[in-house]
């Protein structure tokens, strides 16, 4: 049996979790998520617990059965608490500002990098070097996240761009100084 797959997902008071067939919708304080899962897996409210069943020992089988409840798992805590990834700009005069709701880079390019939101994402800007995307669903906060750090990814040598929180860049050395040659 899953290591993951066979836990329960615990189900918090405020959260309701509605199962119709393959599509669970999970609502809660946060908002509400809607996902299909894959027809195999047998998904169960059981005591304020949900339970997924696999079919067989086939590895398939076993592969979905922890996907679907890790997915399970990350639709109750988005709704019940949300997801935030953070993200550090690194480099002289590189900063990020919000326009309404529009983020507003200015990463060393001749013109200013600007990123519109997307249903149920918002940014949050703490300093003009740190910055925060929120929501409640686990995959697209971490894609938009990849997303703004692609506009400007950190260099190699020096490490100036846009980072995930907490990253560490290992850098290159650069060229060595020396004697000129003759």
């Amino acid at each position: 049996m899953s290591r993951i797959g066979k836990l329960p997902v615990a189900v918090p008071k405020g959260v309701k979790v509605a199962i119709n067939g393959d599509t669970v919708t999970v609502t809660g304080p946060k908002g509400e998520l809607k996902r299909t899962f894959s027809p195999e897996m047998a998904i169960t409210q059981e005591d304020g617990k949900l339970v997924v069943k696999r079919p067989s020992d086939a590895q398939q089988h076993k592969a979905l059965h922890g996907l679907s409840r890790t997915l399970l798992a990350n639709m109750v805590k988005g709704v019940s608490e949300g997801y935030e990834k953070g993200l550090e700009i690194v480099g002289v005069g590189f900063r990020a500002e919000k326009s309404g709701e529009t983020l507003v880079l200015r990463v060393g390019y001749s013109h200013t990098v600007e990123v519109a939101p997307e249903k149920g994402i918002t940014f949050t800007v703490e300093t003009p070097t740190k910055l925060k995307v929120v929501g409640i669903d686990k995959e697209r906060v971490g894609q938009v996240a990849a997303e703004i750090r692609g506009v400007k990814k950190p260099d190699a040598y020096k490490g100036k761009g846009i980072r995930y929180a907490g990253e560490r860049i290992k850098l290159k050395p650069g060229k060595a100084v020396g004697k000129a040659a003759k």
